[in-house]
C-alpha cells in the first residue's frame, strides 16, 4: 500500500464504509501495461471505477474510453476525452442510441447481431464480437454477448456490404488467468477475418486481465506475449497479414489502487450454526462488493490495530437479505480480538466496487470515493 494511501487511512475517525483510490497507483499500471502492449491503442473500461479524477487523469495519459451508455458517454467528454477516442462496447443498446453517440462524435462501436448491426452509419467502425473459449475467468460472459464464427464472418461481410469499417473483438471473461485464453481467441477471430476477406482488421482483444488479490497471476507480458503469438500464428496460416491492436483494460488500472475501508458491526458466536465467528461490515454486496457473489473475488483484507492470533471466519454485510453474506467458502482469518467498531479494510478494492453499490438498499446510501495522489 502506498504512503498517500496509508496517510489518508490513519484517520480513524472518517465515517465508513468508504472508497479511497490512489492515481498515482492508476498512473503507475496505465505505464505497465500500455510497455507490455506497445502496439496497442488501450481503452479503458469506464465500468470499472468511473470516478471522474480516474478520467481525467487517464484521458491526459492519452488513453481511449469503452464505453457502454450515453452517461458513460458524457461523464469521458467532461473529462476531456475526444469522440474519437470512445468506443461503444456495449452491443445492447436502446432504440436511437447508435444514432445519438454517433451525433456526440463517437465513430466506434461494437456489434454481435444484425438487429444492432442496420442501426449503423456508413463510415463508422464497428467491431464483431466474436464468441470464444472464456474458461479460466471469474466471471465469464458466455451465451450473453458474442456471435458464433460462421455468424460472425456474416457480420463481417454486411458490414462491409453497408460501407461500414469492419473488425473484430472478443472477451475471455473477468480476472481471466490462462495467457493462452487470449492466444486462442485472437486466432478464433483472425481466422473469421480472413474468411471474410480482412487482410488487416482492427482487433480489440478486450479487457480481463487478473489482478493479484490473494494469489499470484501471469504478468502483463506473458498475455501479451500470447496475443503476439496468436497473430503470428494467423499470419503463418495465411488468415490476414496482421492487425490493428486494441485492449480494453478496466481492472488492471485501478483495482490495486483502492482500499475499502469498513467497520465490523458486529462480531458473533453462532452456536449450533456455526464453528467460525461471524463479522458483519458496514458494506456488504449491496454496499460494493458485488463482486462476492460466487466467491468469485476474494479480497485481501487487514485489520489495522489488531495483531492477535487469528481464527477462521464468515464475513457478512449489514443488510437484512439473506444472500449478502461475503465469504461462506473461502477460507478467511482475522484476529481474535476483533470487537465491533473495528476497522477492517479490503485492499485492491479500486475496481466495480464503487460502480456497483446501490442507491440506497435497505436505506443505505452509495459508497463515498476519496482520491488521493497526483490530480
Amino acid at each position: 500500500m502506498t504512503g498517500a494511501l496509508e496517510a489518508f487511512l490513519a484517520d480513524r475517525t472518517r465515517a465508513t464504509p468508504y472508497l479511497v483510490l490512489d492515481l498515482d497507483v492508476v498512473a503507475d499500471r496505465y505505464t505497465r501495461l500500455a510497455a507490455a502492449f506497445p502496439e496497442a491503442r488501450l481503452l479503458y473500461a469506464v465500468k470499472a471505477c468511473p470516478e471522474p479524477a480516474v478520467l481525467r487523469l487517464l484521458a491526459r495519459l492519452g488513453t481511449g474510453f469503452d464505453v457502454a451508455s450515453p452517461a458513460e458517454i458524457d461523464l469521458c467528454l467532461d473529462a476531456g476525452a475526444s469522440p474519437g477516442s470512445l468506443c461503444h462496447g456495449n452491443p445492447v443498446r436502446a432504440p436511437g442510441a447508435v444514432a445519438a453517440a454517433h451525433a456526440a462524435g463517437v465513430r466506434r462501436f461494437v456489434t454481435d447481431s444484425a438487429e444492432d448491426l442496420a442501426d449503423h452509419l456508413p463510415g463508422t467502425s464497428v467491431l464483431v464480437r466474436i464468441l470464444v473459449d472464456d474458461r479460466g475467468s471469474a466471471t465469464p460472459f458466455f451465451g450473453k454477448f458474442g456471435a458464433a464464427p460462421a455468424e460472425a464472418v456474416r457480420l463481417l461481410r454486411a458490414a462491409a456490404a453497408r460501407g461500414l469499417d469492419p473488425g473484430l473483438t472478443f472477451h475471455v471473461g473477468s480476472q481471466q488467468s490462462r495467457p493462452q485464453a487470449y492466444r486462442e481467441a485472437v486466432r478464433v477471430a483472425l481466422r473469421a477475418a480472413g474468411k471474410a476477406g480482412l487482410a488487416h482488421p482492427a482487433l480489440d482483444v478486450g479487457g480481463g486481465l487478473p489482478v493479484p488479490y490473494r494469489a499470484p497471476v501471469p504478468a502483463p507480458e506473458e498475455f501479451a506475449d500470447a496475443v503476439r503469438d496468436g497473430i503470428s500464428g494467423a499470419r503463418a496460416a495465411g488468415d490476414v497479414d496482421g492487425a490493428d491492436l486494441l485492449l480494453e483494460p478496466g481492472r488492471a488500472l485501478v483495482a490495486e489502487a483502492g482500499v475499502l475501508r469498513t467497520t465490523a458491526l458486529r462480531v458473533s458466536r453462532r452456536p449450533g450454526v456455526d464453528h467460525r465467528r461471524w463479522v458483519y461490515l458496514d458494506a456488504g454486496r449491496y454496499q460494493g462488493l458485488a463482486e462476492t457473489e460466487g466467491e468469485y473475488i476474494a479480497y485481501p483484507l487487514r485489520v489495522p490495530g489488531r495483531g492477535g492470533a487469528s481464527g477462521p471466519v464468515v464475513l457478512a454485510g449489514p443488510t437484512c437479505d439473506g444472500d449478502d453474506v461475503l465469504y461462506r467458502r473461502t477460507p478467511y482469518a482475522l484476529p481474535g480480538d476483533l470487537r465491533a467498531g473495528d476497522h477492517v479494510d479490503l485492499l485492491h478494492a479500486g475496481a466495480y466496487t464503487a460502480s456497483y453499490a446501490s442507491v440506497g438498499f435497505n436505506g443505505f446510501p452509495p459508497l463515498p470515493v476519496h482520491v488521493v495522489g497526483t490530480p
